[in-house]
């Protein structure tokens, strides 16, 4: 840590390149939103030379300057890469969305990453949002470094942070938590940083901070780590700072210590930052990859049966390829890109590979992407990505990520591989989309396009589920929240040239009678030739929830001739579709056919179908029909502390609530049964109730009948 790094840029036009993983950091920057990741990224590329402050690359290449960067990152909302070199490595800054809607793409960077820099903020709370991604990088098995953000406001305080991390992420080992660097300070501003192993200080000269006790402890824990730099430390032997990076190393990679560094706006601590990386974060090679799954040998026939149990992937260039789609995006110059993780081999341009399916996935299938399968394809060239500029790239060895064109089949968390070794890689689980937006098209034309603009929707953005509710008639984009479904309306009309309007999303609500009821059916007309007559009888009867539909036949004396018996049930399943009240399915009923007449001449089947749609609506008039609706089995995953609150909103929401159990340290389980009705909005409402933190599931449980009060607020569905 004492050397400080250089930056070496290739030639113009050209990205970092390596050949072999050993040279390569795989890292993701996480953080809520707000915290500073994108400026923190934009800092690390100026300091290794890749982006200048004038906006450009440093190779020569236009770029959009820091503006039109951040901008880019926030129309989009979509993980970005942006590859820079430091000491002759290539550093893959993963740059995820910070807002709870868009996890997914989160999830996709914590898959593909190889460690991650935690980014706090030094004017806001360590609150329960950074909790929760905390967590999740921990789930990961990434080793995390922490950068302190907005270290240059005026009320700043290193301390404070530092003991707040240490409460929040320490867990029982507080000391896995420790300062690397700490800031110097001129004039009241950050203006500097001192190097706690060195004891160097870099920046403008100021008021240095007592760094005795702080460098002790980080020296303490870093020899804790390796029994070999603990005896020697025991032995009262001064250990070099070569000596303890090295150490510092190893603690690193095993999770054990956290090293914490403040950084600024103008770029103070950004060099340590990169040094870091490079020193002390995991290459590809240092982590285990990823355990391939059986294929399904159903699907293709050149493939025989799998033999044993397959280890994990080596991250070895020379190896067959395996690699995974991590996002699709659309270019208007060069069609689609496919950015990937290269696992093992080497990916070229113009090879001829072989697509498993393994679509990342929500939960339930999105119309437009396709049935799972598998294909083969020639991909087309390598690209590196910074902002808008895609530089071209010869080759991506094991452990690297880029972007290949001409991908048409491959979705997101698709395997890549060659055709004569076939793998399939886990896809990683998206975030469930609990937020219905309905929508319909503005104009005709708009309607022509609105299916294919779906179809690309759907495999940009695997978030999003497209529902044709057959009850209501609509078009529902069930989305993961109020941003993202900006967002989704946003991308429709402005990628996809398709302008939608939402509308008052419908739940779809059921019919069923009050009590019984006999209902007459009359069809007779003459009108020259043969005529139309069929007279009905119905007795119309509720059956409990969820029984269904029965249709008994009790005509004597063959007042009804046998062969328009089935007529008549056709035409009272018919008329159930269409409902007898307020356009919606009638269902929980017992229709008996009691009597009818026919002619001899007139009656046919379709007369026989009319009476009875007759007879059914007029029972409906002589009795109350009530409505039904849907009912959810809801869990609702919270922190202890905002229980009370999420209780209270489900008992005005007329929730039953069944139970809590404990889900981990300070968070509980909720059980409860809630209507459809009252959750249209409740993935917004909760987050806002949970300040981030909540998340629930919901799965459709039973139809009970709507009070009567509520009935009037109802929307009735289209014709």
């Amino acid at each position: 840590m004492s050397e400080r790094g250089t930056s070496r840029t290739g030639a113009a036009g050209r990205a970092p390149v390596v050949d072999g993983p050993e040279q390569l950091r795989n890292v993701v920057l996480v953080g809520a939103s707000g915290s500073g990741k994108t400026t923190l990224t934009e800092s690390l590329a100026l300091a290794a030379g890749s982006l200048t402050r004038a906006g450009r690359v440093a190779d020569g290449s236009t770029v959009s300057d820091h503006e039109e960067i951040e901008h880019q990152q926030q129309r989009s909302v979509r993980l970005s890469l942006v590859p820079v070199e430091w000491q002759g490595v290539k550093i893959n800054l993963l740059d995820p969305p910070g807002h709870a809607d868009f996890a997914g793409e989160l999830a996709a960077a914590l898959l593909v990453a190889d460690a991650a820099v935690f980014v706090v903020s030094a004017t806001e709370p360590v609150a329960g949002p950074a909790l929760d991604l905390w967590a999740q990088c921990a789930a990961e098995g990434l080793p995390r470094a922490i950068a302190v953000t907005h270290m240059d406001a005026a009320r700043a305080d290193f301390d404070e942070v530092l003991a707040a991390c240490r409460a929040a992420f320490g867990d029982e080992h507080p000391d896995s938590v420790q300062p690397l660097d700490l800031p110097v300070r001129s004039e009241g501003h950050v203006r500097g940083t001192v190097e706690l192993l060195s004891g160097e200080t870099h920046g403008e000269p100021g008021t240095a901070p007592q760094t005795e006790s702080a460098r002790e402890r980080l020296v303490e824990a870093i020899a804790g780590e390796d029994d070999e730099l603990l005896e020697r430390y025991l032995g009262g032997e001064a250990l070099d700072p070569g000596t303890l990076g090295r150490g510092l190393r190893g603690a690193v990679l095993h999770d054990a210590i956290h090293p914490v560094l403040p950084v600024t706006e103008d770029g103070t601590g950004v060099v340590d930052l990169l040094d870091l990386i490079v020193s002390a974060f995991p290459a590809p090679t240092d982590r285990p990859g990823p355990v391939p799954l059986p294929v399904d040998d159903s699907r293709d026939q050149r493939r025989g049966p799998a033999t044993g149990e397959p280890g994990p992937l080596l991250c070895d260039p020379d190896a067959p390829l395996v690699a995974q789609v991590v996002q699709n995006t659309g270019d208007p110059y060069v069609g689609r890109l496919s950015l990937v993780r290269v696992y093992a081999g080497t990916l070229r341009p113009d090879l001829l590979l072989h697509v498993e399916a393994g679509q990342a996935t929500s939960g339930q299938p999105t119309p437009g992407q396709g049935a799972p399968g598998a294909a083969d394809e020639r991909v087309g060239g390598l690209t590196s990505p910074f902002g808008k500029v895609q530089r071209p790239v010869p080759h991506a060895p094991a452990g690297d990520l880029v972007c290949v064109g001409k991908l048409t089949s491959a979705r997101v968390g698709d395997t890549i591989c060659e055709p004569s070794s076939p793998v399939l890689l886990e896809p990683w689980s998206l975030p469930e989309p609990l937020l219905p937006i309905a929508v319909e098209a503005r104009s005709r034309s708009d309607e022509d396009k609105l299916s294919q603009g779906l179809s690309r929707l759907a495999v940009h953005d695997p978030a999003v589920r497209v529902e044709q509710n057959a009850d209501t008639r609509q078009l529902v984009l069930w989305c993961t929240g109020e941003a993202h479904a900006a967002v989704v309306l946003h991308q429709l009309e402005h990628l996809y040239g398709v302008q939608v309007d939402p509308v008052e999303y419908r739940v779809a609500l059921r019919e069923t009678f009050g009590g019984p009821a006999i209902g007459h059916g009359r069809l007779v007309k003459q009108s020259g030739g043969h005529g139309q007559y069929a007279i009905c009888e119905l007795r119309v009867e509720p059956l409990p929830g969820g029984t269904g539909f029965e249709f008994v036949d009790q005509v004597v004396g063959g007042s009804v001739p046998r062969h328009f018996i089935p007529s008549v049930e056709k035409g009272v399943r018919a008329q159930l579709e269409h409902g007898v009240g307020d356009g919606y399915p009638l269902v929980d009923v017992r229709v008996t056919l009691v009597d009818g007449k026919a002619h001899s001449v007139d009656s046919s089947d379709t007369a026989f179908q009319s009476a009875a749609a007759l007879a059914l609506r007029d029972a409906a008039t002589r009795t109350t029909v009530r409505l039904l609706e849907p009912v959810a089995e809801v869990g609702v995953l919270v922190p202890d502390e905002y229980l009370g609150g999420v209780f209270s909103d489900l008992s005005v929401r007329r929730a039953r609530v069944l139970g809590t159990e404990p889900a981990g340290p300070g968070r509980s389980l909720l059980h409860a049964e809630v209507p459809e009705l009252e959750l249209t909005r409740y993935a917004v409402d909760l987050r806002s109730l949970s300040h981030g933190t909540g998340s629930f599931t919901r799965a459709p449980l039973r139809y009970e009948p709507l009070p009567t009060a509520l009935a009037g607020r109802v929307a009735r569905p289209e014709p």
